[in-house]
């Protein structure tokens, strides 16, 4: 069954139980509808609708308080629901509650106001009916004419289906016809964020704020986008004056105080950031990213109280998928911090499961994209173009796999006088998407030969757009600065052609460790799908080997391969060697690293803060009982690694 199918018939099944449910509520049978809205809210606690009708239940059967909540949930998951809103104001008038009764009345009021079929799309669009709210839009498109309101709605639509370009591009027609809709301009600042675009996302941000500087979800927005450019303190300082306002609740204050601890730990303000994130589970305590995020810090340990909560947490059946994951993890490394082994590879076990379940990872797609990539970057590609790309030397791109110590080249680097450290930057990943195509489910290159097309020209324009759009996050005036995307392995042979004078540094790692690792590491990204089952870490390794050993036949010495143990084993050896090859002098500032400050994004936040240790390069043998699966997938792998 294709996943369009699986989609329909779930919703069949869904609007089938919905309308079975109506049915007996005009039966006035409310307990037997109460019973089938019961399974159908097991099986979609999202949907709106379905919360909606609980509350007509309820106040069928005289239970107000219950139907206040339900019909609470129904709008907070879908505003645009007008007899939701409708029974809402009924009910607070029928408890004296004027303030709530006032609320609901002026968003119905509001909705009213509305085209109907807009509010019938928009309430099909949050309850994810995306085929069907397309459908009503264009149909009031072609009927009526371009409307502001109608072509917004058109791109959230086109924007939830994943096709954020055209969302982007309907965006931009809309703020052109009505640059004053701020309704658009957050949608649009978000859709930029959302694309990897965050300067233009600050100045919509901005722009917004200029408006409503104390309107809250701009300034989430504003610092959402400081975020993406590297530029904390400021966030900072946000998310004190949010947290400080009035009307700040539970769950927003757990959201607050979790985006602030983030910052915090990126900040190195370490017991600040364990504050908050404890704070935020005193507001929220089954919020599972926040004791992800404390076991993230590697360096935090948990009391025996915190893991009953954990686990409790854990055993509850009303946690959200996501939730459950980062509680799983959580959990994980907490019993590794006890040495019970077995225990915390079930629940790595566990967390990786359902993680897998809520993604997209085919093994295969990564496996021919390293096919295709290396038959279309030839060594006659290359000195057919020996004299394209940008002059520039300023780029040092340092890749490899996740998990692999590049976090740590990054540190030790930035530690010399000339060099800055930034971020794991996004932009070559986006040009390739833009040259080669994105694979859906990995954002890989689908079409590499693409390259045969770029001219001269092309690659010294593109090499120039990089340092333009990366010199925002250069902020210390130092003449070389870092781009530490890992995922960058795969796109050397672009690197090469538009930016041939920068440097770049392959950080490997014995593939039972890097593997390893990655298996007990939740990421926050969507582009490393392949970290969560063994068969697809250990293929998705070797696919990295074969293109490496590509990229050094036609690219000879072009890349320097760092060894990982072998750093650790000889750090100042390491270090000199990596700096001549950047053809920087040697400084005794990167061998005392740890002492360096800066922000630091990366999992290994903590670890680059200690002096180099030997700590991790054996850790996944306390698991080996059940990496015999790993090692086998891996094969000749955790030989030639060495190659």
């Amino acid at each position: 069954m294709t996943a369009a199918a699986e989609v329909d018939g779930g919703t069949t099944q869904r609007n089938d139980l919905l309308r079975q449910a109506r049915d007996l509520l005009v039966a006035r049978r409310a307990p037997e509808a109460l019973a089938v809205l019961d399974g159908l809210q097991a099986l979609y606690p999202r949907f709106s609708r379905g919360l909606q009708e609980r509350g007509h239940c309820h106040v069928v059967m005289g239970d107000a308080t219950a139907a206040l909540e339900a019909l609470r949930e129904a709008v907070r998951l879908n505003p645009s629901l007008p007899a939701s809103w409708d029974m809402l104001e009924q009910l607070h008038r029928m408890r004296g509650e004027t303030g709530p009764a006032d609320g609901a009345a002026q968003r119905l009021a509001m909705l009213r106001r509305l085209p109907p079929e807009i509010v019938a799309a928009d309430s099909l669009l949050a309850d994810g009916d995306l085929a069907e709210a397309e459908t009503v839009v264009r149909d009031v498109l072609d009927r009526q004419g371009a409307s502001a309101g109608a072509l917004r709605l058109l791109a959230r639509i086109r924007q939830a289906c994943g096709d954020a370009e055209e969302a982007e591009t309907l965006l931009e027609g809309v703020l052109a016809s009505a640059p004053d809709y701020e309704a658009a301009r957050f949608d649009y600042a978000m859709m930029l964020l959302q694309r990897q675009k965050p300067q233009a996302a600050r100045r919509e941000a901005e722009r917004l704020l200029q408006r409503e500087p104390e309107r809250r979800e701009y300034l989430k927005l504003f610092a959402a986008a400081c975020v993406a450019l590297g530029d904390y303190e400021p966030v900072i300082e946000i998310y004190r004056r949010l947290l400080d306002g009035a009307s700040v609740v539970g769950a927003e204050t757990a959201e607050l105080r979790l985006w602030r601890a983030n910052a915090l730990k990126v900040t190195g303000r370490l017991e600040e950031a364990v504050a908050d994130y404890r704070a935020a589970l005193e507001a929220r305590p089954d919020y599972g990213v926040a004791w992800f995020s404390l076991a993230n810090l590697k360096l935090h340990s948990f009391s025996d109280a915190d893991v009953e909560r954990l686990q409790a947490a854990a055993a509850r059946t009303d946690v959200q998928d996501m939730d459950r994951v980062y509680l799983a993890f959580a959990l994980g490394k907490a019993l590794e911090d006890r040495a019970d082994y077995e225990a915390s590879w079930r629940w790595y076990a566990q967390g990786n499961g359902i993680r897998r379940s809520l993604g997209g990872c085919r093994p295969e797609a990564a496996e021919a994209c390293a096919v295709r990539t290396a038959r279309a970057f030839t060594s006659e590609v290359f000195s057919d173009r020996a004299d394209c790309g940008a002059s520039d030397a300023d780029p040092i791109f340092v890749l490899g796999l996740p998990r692999s110590g590049s976090t740590l080249i990054e540190q030790i680097l930035a530690s010399h006088s000339q060099v800055e450290g930034t971020q794991e930057l996004t932009e070559i990943g986006r040009y390739a998407g833009e040259l080669f195509g994105r694979d859906p489910d990995c954002g890989l290159p689908v079409r590499p030969e693409a390259v045969l097309q770029m001219s001269a020209a092309e690659a010294r324009a593109l090499g120039e757009r990089f340092l333009a759009e990366t010199r925002t996050y250069r902020r210390e005036g130092r003449p070389f600065f870092i781009d530490k995307m890992p995922n960058n392995f795969w796109h050397i042979g672009l690197i090469h052609l538009i930016l041939p004078k920068a440097k770049i540094i392959d950080v490997r790692r014995e593939p039972m460790a890097c593997c390893f690792s990655n298996l007990k590491q939740l990421f926050g990204t969507t582009n490393q799908e392949f970290t969560y089952d063994i068969d697809p870490i250990a293929r998705y390794y070797r696919s990295y080997l074969d293109l490496m050993r590509h990229w050094d036949e036609v690219l000879p010495g072009r890349v320097l391969r760092v060894q990982y143990e072998d750093l650790v084993e000889d750090l100042e050896g390491g270090v000199r060697r990596m700096l001549e090859h950047c053809g920087l002098a040697f400084e005794p500032a990167c061998l005392d690293f740890h002492q360096t400050r800066r922000s630091v994004r990366t999992p290994s936040s903590e670890q680059v803060r200690r002096p180099i240790s030997r700590d991790g390069l054996a850790q996944w043998r306390n698991y080996e009982p059940w990496l015999a699966p790993l090692q086998a997938a891996l094969g000749d792998a955790l030989i030639r690694y060495r190659d």
